[in-house]
């Protein structure tokens, strides 16, 4: 079934005028930031090789392969680079912070150079903090050359530093989620019997890009959506089929995350039951949210809603199988966790999923997800939730 480009997707336009980038200076505020923390928990330099954190530092963006290309963050100075010799010019093109890049050649070891690093700065003997997506091969590598370090994770600065949000960074957010709105009303109106997830997600990459970003939305029909992230089995929509759909896209490297559940026809009593429990528990959340609340609370809040329904308890189903929401940021999935056992308090700053889930094995499942963020004050919402089980979005 071909995309309709003559339908609501040939008259959507693009929504990313006026976004502001993040900034050189509040980049190296971030540097400044995590070397504080080292030196608050006696961490002496960083390993990062290229992804999400490379980026939230650097403004680096560098694909990952075979051949290694990382920075070091030392306690004090400037960032040291390691780079393949055949990529310095591209890495000159893009490094923006630090100018000593240290090269290898193809017969060369990368890790002679981290230890080489290391002696220098004097901290052969020192705490290495490694973040947590470094691959272990590199990894192994710099640990062989480098025996006498101590290898720690960098979770205390990078957590530390990434899990507070700017505003500029929340408002970066805000518009990647005020462009899933305008996708998904636009693919929800595209609703037809006989699709597939495949139309679906066709339908929603084209209308993601003619709102000018890269997005996705991906959908399951009837009882698939019981399953919180969906079945590989071919599933056709019909009538009175439940709808559940998970989509984001990003800005910036900054990421949006909406769930919806709705009735491709007329929505049956438990469907509206089940519909209202969900939206109590997503609320209860929402409510308990507020800084210095342990993140704990806020999943227990939700969790008891659904409880008192008769689900659960627990993770047992039917009921909530999974937390009830995750950080979010440059990575879609990242620190910190509502869950059971984070006894962390929140703090302003942070942004997470709010997304409590009704499943029914079998029948079906209900969650809507709406990101919220920390404010000094209480919480807001990035989107807000469903009005109701045939309304989508206020």
């Amino acid at each position: 079934m071909s995309i309709q480009q003559d339908g609501p997707i040939a008259r959507l336009k693009p929504m990313t005028d006026g976004i502001v980038a993040i900034s050189d200076e509040e980049r190296q505020g971030r540097i400044d930031k995590a070397q504080r923390l080292m030196a608050r928990h006696g961490i002496d330099a960083l390993v990062i090789e290229a992804g999400s954190s490379m980026f939230y530092y650097t403004g680096v963006q560098w694909g990952l392969s075979e051949r290694t290309f990382a920075m070091v963050l030392p306690a004090k100075g400037e960032i040291t680079w390691i780079c393949p010799k055949f990529e310095d010019d591209r890495a000159l093109e893009v490094i923006r912070f630090g100018k000593d890049i240290r090269t290898w050649e193809e017969e060369e070891s990368p890790y002679k150079l981290f230890a080489g690093i290391f002696r220098e700065k004097g901290t052969n003997t020192g705490r290495i903090g490694i973040e947590e997506r470094v691959r272990f091969f590199i990894c192994d590598g710099i640990r062989h050359e480098a025996p006498a370090a101590q290898y720690v994770s960098a979770d205390p600065v990078i957590i530390g530093c990434r899990s507070i949000k700017s505003a500029a960074e929340i408002a970066l957010m805000q518009r990647a989620n005020d462009i899933t709105v305008e996708a998904y009303k636009t693919v929800i109106a595209m609703l037809r019997e006989g699709m597939t997830k495949a139309d679906f997600t066709r339908d929603s990459l084209a209308a993601f890009a003619a709102l000018g970003v890269t997005g996705q939305i991906d959908v399951n029909f009837g009882e698939h959506s019981a399953l919180p992230h969906g079945s590989s089995k071919p599933r056709p929509l019909r009538e009175n089929d439940i709808v559940l759909m998970d989509g984001s896209c990003s800005i910036e490297g900054y990421r949006s995350d909406i769930s919806r559940t709705l009735v491709f026809g007329k929505p049956t009593q438990k469907y509206m039951e089940v519909w209202k429990v969900q939206l109590e528990a997503q609320l209860a959340a929402f409510h308990a949210a507020r800084p210095g609340v342990p993140h704990e609370d806020i999943d227990a809040a939700s969790r008891m809603v659904l409880v008192d329904a008769g689900y659960g308890p627990g993770y047992r189903l039917p009921g909530l199988p999974h937390r009830v929401g995750h950080g979010i940021g440059l990575d879609i999935h990242e620190w910190t966790y509502l869950v059971k056992g984070n006894k962390a308090p929140v703090q302003p700053g942070m942004c997470f999923t709010n997304e409590p889930m009704v499943a029914i094995p079998g029948e079906f499942g209900v969650r809507q997800e709406d990101a919220m963020y920390i404010t000094e004050d209480g919480v807001r919402w990035f989107t807000q939730p469903m009005p109701s089980i045939t309304q989508p979005f206020a």
